[in-house]
C-alpha cells in the first residue's frame, strides 16, 4: 500500500473516532483514498419528514460527510467553505444511501469537490458540490 493511501486511513480513523455526528447518524467510512471519501447511511424511522421521506438536510450532511473525509484526506486541515446540492429523489426509511466524494480541483488553499448520493439499487439520490478552504500549516495527524 503506497503511502498517500496509509495517510488517508489514518487521517480516516483519527477524524471518525471524534465524529458525533457520524456516529449518531449511523454513518460509516466505507472508503477513502487521497481526494475521494465514500459514507453509507441507513434511513432509520427517526430521519423522515412528515411525509415519510428521508429529511433532505439528512441527506445532504451525508454527503458533506463525503466531502469533509475526501477533502482531509491529504491530511491538511480543510474546511467547508461553501456547497451546493440538488435533492433528485426520496430516500425512505430502510434504504441505504452512499455518498461518494471526488476531487475535481485542488489548489494550495481552495478546492472543488463532487459528491454523488445513491440508494441501495443505484439510484441517484442527489448531487453535492462543495468548495473547500485549506488551513496551510495545519494537519489532521501529526
Amino acid at each position: 500500500m503506497d503511502a498517500a493511501q496509509v495517510l488517508a486511513e489514518k487521517v480516516r480513523d483519527t477524524m471518525y473516532a471524534q465524529d458525533a455526528a457520524a456516529h449518531a447518524l449511523g454513518m460509516q467510512v466505507t472508503a477513502i483514498g487521497p481526494g475521494h471519501a465514500s459514507v453509507a447511511m441507513t434511513v432509520r424511522p427517526d430521519m423522515l419528514n412528515g411525509f415519510g421521506l428521508c429529511q433532505g438536510g439528512l441527506i445532504t450532511t451525508l454527503a458533506d460527510m463525503a466531502f469533509a473525509y475526501a477533502c482531509n484526506s491529504y491530511n491538511e486541515l480543510t474546511v467547508a467553505s461553501g456547497f451546493d446540492v440538488d435533492l433528485l429523489a426520496p430516500g425512505r426509511a430502510g434504504d441505504t444511501l452512499s455518498a461518494t466524494g471526488r476531487v475535481v480541483a485542488q489548489g494550495a488553499r481552495m478546492g472543488l469537490y463532487d459528491i454523488e448520493v445513491h440508494n441501495q439499487h443505484g439510484e441517484r439520490i442527489a448531487v453535492f458540490r462543495g468548495r473547500s478552504y485549506r488551513m496551510k500549516g495545519r494537519q489532521v495527524v501529526a
